[in-house]
């Protein structure tokens, strides 16, 4: 199973990819890393973070989605109606855009410091954008 670290100043995370569940959405994801972005609060969803992609597009289509993504769940929207992204639901989420309700690919989950998410997502919130790094472990 492949494990990832999120790190975001003093937070960091250690994360598993789905790699049964969502086997393409992962593989491309893992084409991304290490990741060096962005994570500013959802607008839409509920308690939730993302990394906006605008108009690019991986080719994926929908695995193992959900609009419901519970608290350490990550989710990669392939692009469609709205942009593609990829969102990190730190409490109470359902995934939509200013076009309503979206599903995207479950394809990482927090299985190590999830018991501070959601102060991770606080910060964002209230302070603003926080440089995130994804790297496979």
């Amino acid at each position: 199973m492949t494990k990832v670290r999120i790190t975001s100043g003093d937070y960091c995370f250690i994360a598993e990819l789905l790699e049964q569940e969502a086997p393409e959405t992962c593989a491309a994801f893992r084409k991304m890393l290490p990741l060096k972005s962005e994570m500013i609060h959802v607008r839409w969803s509920g308690e939730g973070v993302w990394i906006p992609y605008g108009d690019t597009r991986l080719g994926l289509e929908y695995e193992n989605h959900t609009s419901h993504p519970s608290k350490g769940e990550m989710l990669l929207y392939p692009g469609g109606i709205s942009e593609m992204e990829i969102i990190l639901a730190y409490g109470r989420c359902c995934f939509s855009s200013m076009h309503g309700q979206l599903s995207g690919n479950h394809f990482l989950t927090i299985t190590e410091g999830l018991e501070n998410l959601y102060d991770f997502g606080r910060k964002v919130l209230y302070e603003g954008a926080q440089p995130i790094e994804i790297e496979e472990l």
